[in-house]
């Protein structure tokens, strides 16, 4: 399913805005601050909403990054421990033994902080999902509301460009047929 991009549809509403507009042979210019304050209010709110989604799954991948180089860390400890204990003869059984403990233990300190981390880290990210999805949904249906009213402003204008055009024709019909014309005001005037 393609997704839309609001930044993108506000970028191309506003092209079209800066262009000129072209009914038949003739060219129509539009005031546009209102819309384009409309747009820059739009792009303003959107980066904010995304600034806070890229922090927070910054944040995910920092503690998932911190409970590695943690579970790493202690491991890295907990064999240079047993490489000492080791080389100790008179323990060397002893202290096998408890390494292997203390590596287990380890190996399950860390699965437990990798997955809690893990799980900290998907939570955090479904719930930014969540919201940026929120965020654009909104945002798309707000884009939609604006390019409704602008279509409704641009059928207006239409309108009333066909209403000159008419009207511009009629005249040059009157001036074309003055006998008519004088015909018409005889009437008129009886």
């Amino acid at each position: 399913m393609t997704e839309l991009r609001v930044s993108h549809l506000i970028d191309e509403a506003d092209e079209m805005l800066d262009n000129k507009f072209h009914v038949g042979s003739y060219c129509l210019f539009m005031n546009t601050d209102d819309i384009q304050d409309i747009l820059s209010k739009i792009r303003a709110i959107l980066p904010e909403e995304i600034k806070t989604a890229e922090m927070i799954l910054k944040r995910r991948d920092d503690i998932y990054m911190e409970a590695q180089s943690k579970a790493d860390r202690i491991i890295s400890e907990a064999q240079n421990t047993a490489a000492n204990i080791l080389s100790q003869s008179e323990l060397i059984r002893a202290v096998r033994e408890k390494a292997a403990k203390i590596q287990e233990q380890v190996k399950e300190s860390c699965d437990e902080m990798k997955n809690k981390a893990i799980e900290e880290a998907d939570s955090v990210r479904r719930a930014a999902y969540q919201d940026a999805m929120q965020t654009r949904e909104g945002a798309q249906n707000y884009a939609e509301k604006v390019l409704e009213s602008l279509e409704r402003d641009i059928d207006e204008v239409h309108r009333i460009v066909k209403n000159g055009q008419d009207y511009i024709a009629q005249q040059k019909a009157k001036e074309k047929n003055p006998i008519n014309n004088y015909d018409n005001e005889k009437v008129i005037a009886q």
